[in-house]
This record gives C-alpha cells, structure tokens and sequence, in this order.
C-alpha cells in the first residue's frame, strides 16, 4: 500500500518534469541570462541602470515603443473586427458538414513561410504591383501610389495573418454557445441585435480576448513584417533591439530593451487575465 502510494504520488512529478525542465532550460534561464546582462555596461564596467535610463531619456526609443503599440492595436481592433462576423458565418452559416473544410481553407495562410507572405505582400503593393497597376489602368490614379514601405503594409501584412488566429479561437466560442441561450432570450422578447449585444457576445467575449491577446503578443515582438513590408521607413521596437546587436554589439542594452518590452506585454496580460482564466468544472 505504501508503495502504491509513493508511486502514485511521483507518477504527476513524472509526468510535468519534462516540461518543467523544458521551461527552466530555454526559458527561465536564457530569461535571467537576459536581465543580468540589462544591468551591466556596454564597456564592461560594473551594474549599472544606465541601459534603462537611455530608454526613459532617448526621444527615439520612446517613439520606437509608441509606434509597436500604435501598430499592435491598430492590427488587434481591425483583426477582431474582420473575424468575428467571418467566424459567425462559419459557425451558423456554414453546413456544419462543410464547417471542417470551411475551416482548412481559412487556416490556408498557415501552411505558408512567414517570410514568404510578407514578401507576397510586397509584390502585391510594389508600385509595379498588382494593385497599382489595376489602380492605374481603371484610370483612378495617373500615377502609382506608395503602398509599400509604408505603416500601412505593415499593418495589412500583420492583419492576413491574425485574422485567421483570431477566426479560430472565436469560431471554437461560438460552437460552444448552446442555442438555449438565443432561444431564451427570443423566448423574453429581445430581437436579434438585442440578442447578440447582451447574450451572444458576452459570452464569445473570451475567446474574442484570447485571440487579441494572442494577437498582441504576437504582433509586438515580431521583427520580420516591419522589417519587409514597412522598408525601415517606421522604427518599431524590435528593429530598434535589432540594431542594437547588429549595428552597435550593444548587447546589454538591447537585453534592456527587451525587457521592457516584455514588461509591457506582461501589463497587457494582466488587463486580460480576468477573460484569459481558465474555467474548471
């Protein structure tokens, strides 16, 4: 019996160790590895905050951070405002015999290199793209517009891709919504807008906050967009940690970037927790 019982208490150890460690090797370590060098000086002196206080005092780097948040909500509000109604028709529109395929083919953009996207993109808004020349030729426009290199290919970059995060997590909220709750709300007098605005999204509210937040993190720490689509014409913050490894070595200041920017998205997460719980039943 006291056997069985040690074993049954080190069969959950067992089983969480491998993710435990996993976590410790390439998170919690390269993490500290990361702060501990945010305190020390470019020159190799002792610790200092100096790395810190270069972000508080550079006009810049202030910029930097304000142009990524800029960017972020602008991508999260527009994504969530595109998947939603898209979800909607997939979940009640679609025959649910054709809602597996339906499915397959939204999530068509992840099957594709995220390098090659963005740089799709950037021949579709090239001034000898697709959309110029179609601009040009239907006479609107006598001369091509700039589309690429600009905030706006970034943000159409970002939102291809997002929109189908977000269409998933909200897609799997709605076919969890039984349609007791539509019906009792018919049932009570309230029409459909009624419906939807006090009992549909109310509770399609979490899975529309789980994939923003997704969204967010995703779409502020990413390098590669801003850096195809938005030609180095915008200093986001991860081309700004970016330039301070590859252009001047400064390791320790960009490890304090970095924190920084996590700090953020760790304030972003706590302004979503309360939908991001997980419910046990």
């Amino acid at each position: 019996m006291n056997a069985t019982g040690n074993t049954g208490r080190a069969l959950p150890w067992a089983l969480v160790t491998p993710a435990l460690g996993w976590t410790l090797l390439f998170f919690v370590l390269p993490f500290l590895a990361m702060a501990f060098s945010s305190l020390t000086a470019h020159d190799g002196g002792g610790f200092t905050l100096s790395n810190y206080s270069q972000f508080f005092n550079n006009p810049a780097y202030w910029q930097a951070m304000v142009n990524s948040l800029q960017v972020t909500a602008i991508v999260t509000v527009v994504s969530v405002l595109l998947a939603y109604p898209f979800a909607w028709i997939l979940a009640e529109q679609v025959p649910e015999r054709w809602q597996r395929l339906a499915l397959m083919l939204a999530v068509l953009p992840f099957w594709t290199s995220y390098v090659v996207r963005s740089y799709s993109w950037l021949l579709v808004l090239a001034q000898n793209g697709v959309i110029n020349r179609a601009l040009t030729g239907s006479g609107l426009f006598s001369e091509p517009l700039q589309l690429a290199n600009t905030r706006l290919a970034t943000i159409t970059g970002f939102v291809h891709f997002f929109v189908m995060l977000l269409t998933l997590t909200i897609f799997a909220n709605l076919k969890q919504l039984s349609p007791s709750y539509r019906k009792a709300a018919a049932d009570l007098g309230a029409g459909p807008v009624r419906t939807f605005l006090h009992v549909v999204l109310p509770l399609t509210l979490p899975g529309i906050m789980v994939g923003a937040f997704l969204t967010f993190v995703l779409c502020i720490g990413d390098y590669i967009t801003p850096q195809i689509l938005g030609g180095n014409n915008e200093l986001l913050m991860p081309q700004l940690v970016m330039m301070q490894m590859g252009r001047r070595g400064d390791f320790p200041l960009a490890s304090a970037l970095s924190i920084i920017l996590m700090a953020v998205v760790t304030v972003a997460y706590l302004a979503c927790a309360r939908w991001l719980k997980i419910e046990r039943a």
